[in-house]
């Protein structure tokens, strides 16, 4: 049975300028091997599959695979599967809000204009071990001096997330790669001048997971923005991307107390799936 599927562009500035996302319709018939396969294959940081709900409240099911395993949850797949059921005509059972079931549960995603944003799933946090950030900031090339603060941080996805005083030192990182592999993923965050267009700059290193840098990562900023809430109260923008010659934009709200993560999400191909 052949699937089609279509590329999309996710906290997209302009053309090919965001993160890319394969999604496949109609996958309810395909094995796991050959969604893991597909997405081994289309080698960009998440390939998702579209599959009927099982919760009589969500409007479609979503599976999301990166070149190295299948993951609970994520930002930009999240996006991504909603602009591109949507476009398919795909009608929500609520007027306001898309309701996505995924390995996390239910995720709410709200369009507004040219944009899509997610509710920020629930993310837990704990200390880091220190043995474990020292070997980071190796394989980083960074010294203890440069990170303001530190923390794991887990919304379906993990990070260990560190706060740098420098966003200059962030652009400038070119991480060992090799050694990260062997440790775990990280995200890293540094506010931008005062007068930027953008409050902060974020890198994230997954070579642990197959990605060596991905370029816009969702779900890591909804938890950097819930940990960092004392810092950045308000709603501010993210750059994230401009070391791999991308731009990416997301949009953080605070809305009651909820976290929004928005962006704009772009068609740029479609084709069939045939295994």
């Amino acid at each position: 049975m052949a699937h089609p599927f279509s590329l999309v562009d996710v906290f997209a500035s302009g053309p090919l300028s965001g993160n890319p996302l394969a999604v496949v319709f109609d996958a309810d018939d395909l094995r796991d091997a050959e969604m893991q396969a597909f997405a081994r294959w289309m080698n960009l940081s998440e390939t998702t599959f579209l599959l009927g709900p099982t919760s009589l409240e969500a409007d479609y099911r979503v599976r999301i695979f990166t070149p190295g395993g299948e993951l609970p949850f994520a930002g930009h797949p999240t996006l991504g599967t909603c602009h591109a059921w949507l476009e398919a005509g795909g009608k929500p059972r609520h007027p306001d809000v898309i309701l996505q079931e995924c390995g996390v549960g239910r995720v709410r995603v709200r369009a507004s204009d040219d944009r899509l944003a997610f509710a920020a799933p629930p993310m837990t946090s704990s200390v880091l071990d220190p043995d474990l950030q020292r070997r980071l900031l190796g394989a980083l090339h960074l010294e203890p001096s440069q990170v303001v603060a530190s923390r794991w941080l887990d919304n379906g996805s993990k990070w260990a997330a560190l706060l740098l005083s420098d966003v200059d030192v962030l652009l400038a990182l070119e991480p060992d790669h090799a050694a990260l592999k062997t440790l775990v993923k990280v995200g890293l965050i540094a506010p931008r001048p005062k007068g930027d267009p953008f409050a902060f700059e974020v890198r994230a290193f997954a070579a642990a997971a197959g990605i060596p840098e991905d370029p816009v990562t969702g779900s890591l900023n909804a938890a950097l923005a819930q940990w960092l809430e004392d810092k950045a109260p308000g709603d501010y923008g993210v750059s994230q991307g401009t070391c791999l010659q991308r731009a990416g934009h997301i949009c953080v709200e605070r809305r009651g107390g909820d976290v929004w993560i928005g962006g704009r999400t772009i068609t740029t191909g479609r084709g069939e799936l045939s295994l």
